[in-house]
């Protein structure tokens, strides 16, 4: 096999297996709930989102120590590391044990988003990169969501911790593999130096932001404590931002939002990910919920068509972006689904397949002709040397929007249905109780999330549209371009 598809292969798996692992344990969460000891509604939260936003914290660290000591050497460790955090999480006894190995296997899953964009970069000529870089960012979302069917088949047939079991022979295999096949293309820049003042500013503030906004919206803080966590989070923000643009070696080179391409196509891909990141945390509680009550694996089922539809317009879109430019295709991407959104926004209280399959083709569908050509755009505007720091940066604003889309989507719902019976729905014990006026609620909310979404898409459009002509570094010089 040519290297280049050896790596696209290996890198791809990697994403898929990391990325999926996001929405395995969310179809999987109302069980985790009623079988796992002392899991309160918060920790159900944190289950899911405490994965995430490690690996949102350390990614682009992550991708500058790759930079240092080699990317291919620091893919293959995550492997290794995201296999062993599964084998610990199949074992969790107790709800805190398992949002601690979920910890574990963010760890790996940051080695692997923060490098296989670069490895894949550094892999494939200009010409190619946008299909090579589609197939993977195809994986990343589709994993998102095929997560969701997997999981619940596993979780249905087998109980919910088979579905960390399956990722420890997959996990084995692929450490091997990139151990023995892939090899190291990148310049390595020796001496630099780990921000870590910029990793922990960056980590607390975000921290919590977050926690403030779950912790208002459980009930589990007042309203003092919460304003002072999400002040305190903001204000070590503003810090972050000072901070990383007065040092050598910062986490975060603010300096290459100074190129065009790649700050509007960061821009773009953080509120893509702030609009569709809460679509599947919303719909497995709806489809799971008090009118559908559908079982896990049935409510895995009907969100194929987004996984299907997204995993075929992506390699396309990617291969229209290698010979026309992402501007026009991205932009039509985050149209079409804001379309999707806006059909979303009339669910009713109950459902069929056929009414729900064609808002989540367009929604699927916008989201791989957007994806593809993005992300070509981002790593093709960015100097070589820095390609690992720039596929940190672009994964963490997608993993920071995909979490805040969640918070604020739980913080929406909170704000309409009373906490008893929302509460009742994501701890998966609403079946058996009476439906009431609080059903009405929950379905509005979810309409006024979908809504949002549209908006936000919308707002989007404006860095898509204005990122500029297409521009391209010329790895033999190094401090040039060609556009």
């Amino acid at each position: 096999m040519e290297y280049k598809w050896t790596v696209l292969s290996n890198t791809t798996l990697g994403t898929l297996m990391s990325s999926l692992d996001t929405n395995i344990v969310l179809i999987s969460l109302p069980t985790i709930a009623r079988e796992l000891p002392d899991t309160s509604l918060l920790d159900l939260l944190w289950i899911l989102m405490g994965y995430t936003l490690l690996t949102a914290a350390v990614l682009v660290n992550f991708g500058r120590l790759s930079d240092m000591f080699g990317r291919v050497r620091l893919y293959t460790f995550g492997f290794a590391v995201f296999t062993v955090g599964s084998a610990l999480c199949s074992l969790s006894q107790v709800g805190p044990e398992l949002i601690g190995f979920r910890l574990v296997q963010g760890v790996g899953a940051a080695f692997l988003f923060s490098n296989s964009g670069a490895i894949i970069t550094d892999a494939f000529p200009e010409n190619e990169r946008g299909m090579a870089l589609g197939i993977n960012q195809v994986a990343i979302v589709a994993g998102s969501v095929s997560g969701l069917v997997l999981g619940g088949i596993l979780t249905y047939s087998f109980g919910w911790r088979s579905i960390f079991y399956v990722n420890i022979p997959i996990g084995i295999i692929a450490t091997v593999w990139a151990h023995h096949n892939l090899r190291e293309l990148a310049v390595i820049k020796r001496g630099q130096r780990i921000d870590a003042i910029g990793n922990v500013t960056f980590a607390g503030s975000i921290s919590l932001i977050l926690a403030g906004i779950t912790f208002y919206a459980t009930g589990s803080a007042g309203v003092r404590t919460v304003l002072s966590m999400i002040v305190m989070g903001i204000a070590l923000f503003i810090f972050f931002v000072y901070y990383e643009m007065r040092i050598d070696h910062p986490m975060f080179d603010l300096k290459l939002f100074r190129i065009r391409l790649f700050a509007a196509g960061n821009l773009a891909i953080f509120m893509n990910a702030l609009a569709r990141g809460a679509v599947t945390f919303v719909l497995v509680f709806y489809l799971q919920g008090p009118t559908m009550r559908l079982n896990p694996f049935a409510a895995g089922l009907f969100l194929v068509p987004t996984s299907i539809s997204l995993s075929f317009f992506g390699p396309i879109s990617g291969w229209f972006s290698d010979k026309y430019g992402a501007r026009l295709i991205s932009t039509i991407g985050l149209v079409v689904s804001a379309i999707g959104f806006l059909m979303l926004a009339r669910i009713g209280q109950t459902t069929t397949f056929n009414e729900l399959v064609i808002p989540l083709v367009f929604v699927g569908s916008g989201m791989g002709i957007f994806a593809s050509p993005n992300r070509a755009s981002i790593m093709n505007s960015t100097p070589p040397p820095e390609r690992g720091i720039a596929s940190g940066m672009s994964s963490t604003l997608v993993n920071i929007g995909s979490i805040f889309s969640m918070g604020i989507a739980f913080y929406v719902m909170s704000l309409t249905v009373p906490m008893t019976n929302l509460a009742g729905i994501f701890l998966g014990t609403s079946h058996g109780t009476a439906i009431g006026p609080w059903v009405n609620d929950f379905i509005n909310s979810i309409h006024y999330l979908f809504l949002i979404s549209v908006a936000i898409l919308l707002i989007a459009i404006v860095p898509s549209v204005l990122r500029g002509r297409r521009q391209v570094w010329d790895v033999s010089q190094p401090n040039e371009t060609v556009k």
